[in-house]
């Protein structure tokens, strides 16, 4: 009988692995699990949710009698209490027991209730949360933290509070076990080593699901830290084109209010149209059909402040491709720049080309103007952008931020002259980043795919 029970144990200590394994990969258990708050119709799911799998355990082990390991329902009891509370820990607590209650075990549902309830307190007790994820079922580490909080301020460690507790209601329920046989099920030895085992494991047996939770717990909040550096940086690098527009056209504006106040006038109520659809555009992410149109809005600025006749653009646009989604504003500092560094210093002034297509299923967007073209010293420099100012520089830094290596960006002088700016950029739906938590984890998923 002893050799049965040791086999049991270890084969315990597989199912706890496994049952906390699985139920960690769903997203609903990690919604609720990892969460401080949760409403009462959410504490009474997560019960239900550890429940399920440890009574089906229960279920079998009453059902085949060989198969002791199956039976984990001490061990879920106390994990569901002190996940999630009293109330959570008693409901959990009746649903494990209704399987042992059905083979007449009757002593499982107030023992459940009594352990969950405990447990539960023991987690409304806990001044810091995050206690009950460091468990440990090494014993020995547990004395060693405990003593060092001991001195020389003595006060009572919640985890060895927590293990000396489940101790406890092990110990009653092998008593309560011996005392009325059949009416309660527990691994039970009379052989003192063979105990021990069983104690043992009981520990591991709770603190390996909350090792393997933790662990993703861990890894949740990385993922959440860094989603909120993209995001941060993600608004700083948008933030730098505004001003970077807006003080540009008010040189524009104030270089015209003497000699010619009417056009300085239509500038500014243009200006303000821009800037009303800026505030109403707070998306990382547009269609590429509303960048164009934020592209008229700006050249119509430009050609008012550079002149109807020497300034001329060309849209080349496939119409596939207007309903794809391009970062905010990422166009016009493509075209400011070529307008400033291209056609700028030409007496003539020249052209721009937009294009768009879509094509190896990436959409390609391109801005090419007929000026100046590119210095040499500009090709040679590491980053590509270093001589056009903050604006190029910063539309290469979002595409890297927002898309990592999925998206190209590439500067070229024409061989006819002027310069070509290439952006190759990846599709993914509206429906990607709406259910996405922000534009860079959608951005992120679609890079993924």
């Amino acid at each position: 009988m002893d050799k049965l029970i040791l086999i049991s144990l270890l084969i315990k200590l597989g199912v706890a692995a496994a049952v906390g394994s699985a139920l960690v990969r769903s997203r609903e258990f990690q919604r609720l699990v990892f969460r401080e708050d949760r409403s009462f119709s959410q504490t009474i799911y997560l019960a239900m949710f550890i429940s399920v799998p440890f009574a089906l355990g229960v279920l079998v082990r009453a059902s085949t009698p060989n198969f002791l390991a199956a039976d984990l329902s001490f061990e879920a009891v106390v994990l569901i209490g002190v996940m999630g509370g009293p109330f959570a820990g008693v409901v959990g607590g009746v649903l494990i027991a209704i399987p042992a209650v059905m083979h007449a075990e009757w002593l499982s549902l107030p023992f459940n209730v009594i352990v969950g309830l405990t447990t539960g307190l023991l987690r409304s007790g806990a001044t810091d949360k995050d206690q009950i994820w460091y468990f440990s079922p090494f014993v020995d580490l547990n004395i060693y933290r405990w003593l060092r909080k001991l001195f020389p301020r003595p006060r009572l460690d919640w985890q060895i509070t927590f293990f000396l507790v489940i101790l406890a209601l092990r110990f009653l329920a092998i008593e309560l076990a011996r005392l009325r046989p059949g009416y309660l099920f527990t691994l039970d030895s009379r052989n003192p080593w063979v105990q021990i085992a069983n104690f043992a494991t009981t520990i591991f047996c709770i603190g390996i699901p909350l090792k393997i939770w933790n662990n993703t717990r861990l890894e949740l909040k990385l993922e959440e830290q860094e989603r909120l550096l993209l995001r941060a940086r993600m608004e700083a690098l948008q933030s730098q084109i505004n001003p970077h527009f807006l003080f540009n056209t008010l040189n524009s504006v104030s270089s015209l209010v003497r000699f010619d106040p009417d056009t300085a006038r239509e500038l500014i109520v243009k200006l303000a149209n821009i800037l009303r659809r800026l505030l109403r555009k707070a998306d990382a992410f547009v269609q590429l059909r509303d960048e164009i149109e934020f592209i008229d809005d700006y050249l119509d600025i430009e050609v008012v402040r550079f002149g109807r006749d020497k300034l001329k653009v060309i849209k080349q646009l496939e119409a596939a491709s207007l309903d794809t989604l391009v970062p905010n504003m990422v166009l016009q500092p493509l075209v400011e720049n070529s307008i400033k560094h291209g056609l700028g210093p030409k007496i003539e002034g020249g052209s721009i080309v937009i294009r768009s297509k879509l094509q190896n299923g990436m959409l390609v967007v391109e801005v090419q103007d007929d000026g100046v073209g590119l210095g040499d010293g500009f090709l040679e420099r590491p980053s590509g952008f270093g001589g056009t100012g903050i604006g190029m520089a910063n539309v290469s830094e979002r595409l890297r931020v927002l898309y990592g290596d999925s998206a190209r960006m590439v500067v070229n002088n024409n061989p006819s002259g002027g310069t070509l700016v290439e952006l190759t950029i990846p599709i993914f739906s509206g429906e990607e980043v709406a259910t996405a938590p922000s534009p860079v984890q959608a951005a992120r998923s679609s890079t993924l795919r």
